[in-house]
């Protein structure tokens, strides 16, 4: 093999090595957004930009307190915080303003995750609002994650799996019981508020790109060093990445009060023109 296709080989190893590391995170990120621009576009139909402020009391606060927690974790100086603001002029809701320093590696690679922060937080608080306020269904999700849930390559079996728990736990939440019970419907409000507003927005792709560069071109030096010392650098990747079925499993309950979202905005839209 040629320096040139080794170089080509080598980079082609790193991107399959990244999409192994981040790949669940991008895809649960890319998801969420697209079933929140629909839920808020049939919320703003229905009540014009008031449709999402209902929802932005919780869910931006939340959001927002992802990117300061990840800028804590990765040492970013934060500089301003508005955890919510509904007078903005160009419709900005909140915002984390930080800074780095560029030649920190650890500092820049962090990028990737506080660009991600509102997933974190935002999946967190529909678990802890679960278990505080529906805590048979909490039960049901720890007992699904502790019996069908492990560390392997995801692949259709395993999205089967994750599937099947997301449907045993929809069962175990929309109960005749909890529908009678006033703090199951204090957890719908909130879940439909966090889930509102979990997805990124295009400056927290942005920041996350920037991340993923580096993310990027430290394996492209990894996988270069495991070439020299006879490495199989490839097979530790992989082996690594196999806390994704994990990322998904959690993931799943953000995906599932997205949908549920999705579908209350539709009923309140069609409502609203009828």
């Amino acid at each position: 093999m040629n320096m040139e296709s080794s170089f080509i080989h080598t980079f082609l190893i790193s991107f399959v090595e990244m999409l192994y590391l981040v790949g669940a995170f991008i895809a649960v990120g890319f998801l969420l957004g697209f079933l929140e621009k629909y839920s808020n576009t049939y919320l703003v139909r229905a009540f014009g930009r008031q449709g999402v402020l209902l929802t932005a009391w919780i869910g931006t606060p939340i959001h927002e307190i992802g990117h300061l927690i990840q800028c804590i974790l990765w040492r970013h100086k934060v500089t301003k915080v508005k955890l919510l603001q509904v007078n903005s002029s160009d419709g900005v809701l909140g915002y984390v303003e930080h800074q780095y320093n560029r030649t920190s590696m650890y500092q820049q690679v962090g990028n990737f995750f506080i660009g991600l922060g509102p997933l974190f937080s935002g999946i967190g608080s529909l678990i802890l609002g679960m278990y505080l306020l529906v805590p048979q269904s909490y039960a049901t999700f720890k007992a699904q994650i502790h019996q069908h849930i492990a560390l392997g390559k995801v692949d259709i079996n395993v999205l089967k799996t994750i599937g099947g728990a997301v449907i045993a736990i929809s069962r175990s939440l929309f109960t005749l019981h909890n529908l009678m019970t006033p703090s199951f419907w204090v957890f719908i409000v909130l879940a439909i508020s966090i889930s509102s507003h979990i997805a990124l927005s295009k400056a927290d792709i942005r920041n996350s790109a920037n991340g993923l560069v580096m993310i990027f071109s430290l394996l492209v030096l990894f996988n270069i060093v495991a070439v020299f010392l006879h490495v199989n650098s490839y097979k530790m990747i992989v082996q690594l990445g196999e806390y994704n079925t994990y990322v998904l499993a959690f993931s799943s309950i953000a995906v599932l009060f997205s949908l549920v979202t999705l579908v209350f905005s539709y009923l309140l839209y069609k409502v609203k023109i009828t």
